[in-house]
């Protein structure tokens, strides 16, 4: 191999590209010589600490000693704790860039663009991923039962709508028809990075919600636990109706304020809604011992 070979070959190695099969746009990242090297020689450990960003690691750490298990809820100290790190963290720290062309479309996708992630660490008690929602692209309305979702916009600007449910207080006691269920609006705002990090909780803080990107976004999830069929939490979809729509005048729980409600009804996964999974190539948190 002459050096001018070589010389393109670790320049194609720092700006790695992975795109899914298909017309969606492509996801790149950027990878440090250390954790090159370790890919390319022999069999090794995960990075040594030195190859790590400080705040991976020590939000590895933190969901290590705040995630017991199905059925727990993290204390609100852990989830400052928690905020604390992911608050501070920035693109970098996952190996992303501002600077990639993914948050810099050159063209329009035409049609809905595909939502890909990427999955930095899991098991059964937590799970680390990254979200790339291409611009319009959007993650309709779903909940996280049992589950508590930690959720850091590293880039971009979106839109996000979320909502708790609400136990009906009809004159019969029952909601409208079977496949409604009233909820309360909880966010129905624009973000922009940087912006603090949001957390979800099994009964509040808005467990069902959908993200419509506006610009290409970077979205930073702590799920705690994962989603599991196995352990019936799977994925729920939703689609939303104005409250007046089916009240009758019967729910006295707004209290004439119907803005603040809506009717969910539960439906199938939408048409292309479905995310794709891609590798992922940036640093690789350490596995310690607990």
């Amino acid at each position: 191999m002459t050096m001018e070979t070589a010389r393109l070959v670790e320049q194609g190695r720092d700006h790695k590209v992975v795109s899914r099969v298909g017309h969606a746009s492509k996801v790149g990242y950027h990878v440090n010589k250390a954790i090159k090297k370790r890919k390319c020689g022999k069999k090794m450990k995960h990075s040594v600490p030195s190859t790590v960003p400080i705040a991976l690691q020590q939000l590895f750490v933190s969901c290590r000693q705040v995630f017991k298990g199905p059925g727990t809820v993290p204390s609100p100290h852990d989830v400052h704790n928690l905020c604390s790190i992911l608050d501070n963290m920035r693109p970098e720290d996952v190996g992303l860039s501002r600077d990639l062309q993914f948050f810099k479309p050159k063209t329009v996708v035409q049609g809905t663009p595909r939502v890909t992630y990427t999955t930095i660490y899991e098991c059964s008690n937590f799970s680390l991923c990254c979200l790339f929602i291409p611009a319009t692209g959007v993650i309709p309305l779903h909940n996280h039962p049992e589950m508590t979702v930690f959720s850091k916009l590293l880039l971009g600007k979106m839109h996000i709508k979320s909502y708790d449910w609400v136990d009906p207080v009809n004159s019969d006691g029952s909601t409208p028809a079977p496949q409604f269920r009233l909820a309360k609006l909880k966010a129905d705002s624009v973000f922009t990075s940087p912006c603090n990090t949001s957390v979800l909780y099994p009964t509040e803080g808005g467990n069902i919600h959908a993200f419509t990107a506006i610009t290409p976004c970077a979205v930073l999830d702590v799920l705690g636990p994962p989603y599991s069929k196995e352990d019936d939490r799977d994925c729920s979809y939703y689609k939303d109706h104005p409250y007046a729509a089916y009240s009758n005048g019967e729910a006295a729980v707004t209290e004439g304020n119907g803005d603040c409600y809506g009717w969910l009804e539960e439906i199938e996964m939408p048409e292309n809604s479905e995310m794709d999974k891609i590798p992922y190539l940036g640093p690789q948190v350490t596995e310690t011992s607990s």
